[in-house]
């Protein structure tokens, strides 16, 4: 097998693109997903990559939520964030975000919270999934 991305990496929605002027959370996304022949892939790494089409106004702050048990949620520890979380504005048309998680959470969504909205803007947020304790990565 050669070794890809595709093989290493599962990208899960969150945030899905919409043109949003409320505040929205995301959906939780599991680090332990059910593979092939019933295995359990834990994984060890995640990135938030908030990806915005046009902001039209207002300022939209997003946030990485995590939680054990995908019932009680609060904000990523800054300890365990890389790089700086998002806080959108009309002139972060077409932009790419990408802020790492190296906590121990195992459910994980985006948070927005957008703040002086009239029309808002469109942006989503995926989850992408890295280093599986099973390889390759099941595609089901």
């Amino acid at each position: 097998m050669k070794r890809s991305v595709y093989n290493h990496v599962r990208a899960k929605a969150t945030l899905a693109i919409a043109a949003r002027t409320a505040a929205a959370n995301g959906t939780a996304v599991d680090r332990k997903l059910s593979g092939a022949s019933g295995t359990n892939e834990w994984y060890a790494s995640a990135m938030l990559v908030v990806h915005t089409g046009a902001i039209t106004d207002g300022t939209h702050a997003i946030t990485l939520e995590v939680s054990d048990d995908n019932s009680n949620w609060a904000a990523a520890a800054a300890g365990d964030v890389q790089g700086a979380l998002p806080s959108i504005g009309s002139s972060n048309d077409d932009a790419l975000y990408e802020v790492g998680y190296t906590g121990n959470a195992r459910y994980l969504r985006a948070v927005t919270t957008p703040s002086g909205t009239t029309t808002g803007g469109v942006y989503g947020a995926t989850i992408l999934l890295g280093f599986p304790t099973v390889l390759p990565v099941s595609r089901t």
